[in-house]
């Protein structure tokens, strides 16, 4: 275990690993993954990744568990969405056991980069799949790489688990409905930055609604949207929504607890009547809303300052099983010999 790294220092920012993992596309064939030191790309300036944007990624953890052992959680499912986003994109999609092949190779070369357990810090991959034909002409390439990038980070709440300030957002567009909103692609979050960055800069962060009539929940910056209605876990169903991970694990978990799950379009008003709302992702499980500000209405939903029965239950779950302190009945985590 690295000696000259405080980890409980470290927030959700790049640290440089050991090594990075690689895997070429070419003529119809993925090669083998395989490590390396080198952490710079060598492209041709008419890649198409750079030119048309030809790029997918994806986002997952290790956990080092309470009994010492580590914990990949859901890495099929990551797989699976890569597939789906390449597919959207005209790429080449990574084969789910060598997307497993090179998460794993990743980690065996980095174990060192590996937090130990009590920190609240865990060891995120981030895939990378780009295009790397050279062409001018509009069209997708035919040669591609794949890219696991591994990197130690903090725990999202370094200190209580609380709740954040939304704004309503209604001069931005993240992505419109049947475009790319259901692909986890670069595109979507760069044009999303002119909305967060703003709800940034006042401490706050947005939520986003449908590109078609500005009436509906859509997303939360680069998150799903989760609220408690009752006895009713609640999240938006739309063709420009990321399918999320964290959200289909925590509808499962709400479940079990007796809630009702329902996935269906949410008008922004309905908010008056729940007692909880959230984003949930990779980065933070669950980031639950204090509030959310309608500045061009004029209205403002409470929802308290601190986080919900539900929601900390539920958090409380999820991150129990991620850590070995809870049986993982569903089979999400693999467990790794280190």
């Amino acid at each position: 275990m690295k000696q000259d790294i405080d980890w409980s220092k470290l927030g959700f920012h790049y640290t440089e690993p050991d090594y990075i993992v690689r895997a070429g596309y070419h003529d119809g064939v993925w090669e083998e993954p395989y490590a390396t030191k080198d952490k710079f790309l060598h492209l041709h300036v008419s890649a198409t990744c750079l030119q048309y944007g030809q790029e997918a990624f994806e986002g997952l953890k290790a956990f080092r568990g309470v009994d010492g052992k580590i914990r990949i959680f859901r890495w099929r499912d990551n797989a699976r969405r890569m597939a789906q986003s390449a597919k959207g994109l005209f790429m080449a999609p990574v084969p789910e056991e060598l997307f497993g092949k090179a998460i794993r190779l990743a980690l065996e070369k980095n174990l060192d980069f590996v937090p130990p357990y009590g920190t609240g810090a865990t060891l995120y991959f981030r895939p990378l799949l780009i295009g790397t034909t050279p062409r001018l002409g509009v069209g997708p390439g035919r040669d591609f790489e794949f890219i696991v990038i591994p990197s130690p980070i903090g725990p999202y709440y370094p200190g209580k688990f609380h709740c954040t300030t939304f704004i309503v957002n209604r001069y931005v567009d993240r992505a419109a409905p049947y475009g790319t909103g259901q692909f986890k692609v670069g595109g979507n979050y760069a044009s999303s930055f002119r909305a967060t960055e703003a709800a940034h800069a006042m401490g706050c962060d947005c939520i986003f609604l449908d590109a078609k009539q500005h009436k509906f929940i859509d997303e939360c910056s680069a998150a799903n949207f989760i609220g408690i209605k009752g006895n009713e876990y609640l999240t938006p169903k739309s063709s420009a929504i990321l399918p999320s991970i964290t959200n289909d694990s925590l509808m499962t978990l709400a479940k079990e607890m007796g809630l009702k799950v329902t996935r269906r379009r949410i008008r922004l008003e309905e908010l008056a009547d729940m007692s909880e709302a959230a984003a949930c992702g990779t980065a933070a499980v669950i980031s639950p809303m204090n509030k959310v500000v309608d500045t061009e209405k004029g209205v403002t939903y409470s929802f308290g300052d601190e986080p919900g029965p539900v929601l900390s239950q539920l958090y409380h779950m999820l991150k129990d099983i991620q850590y070995g302190r809870s049986e993982d009945t569903h089979g999400w985590c693999e467990i790794v010999n280190n």
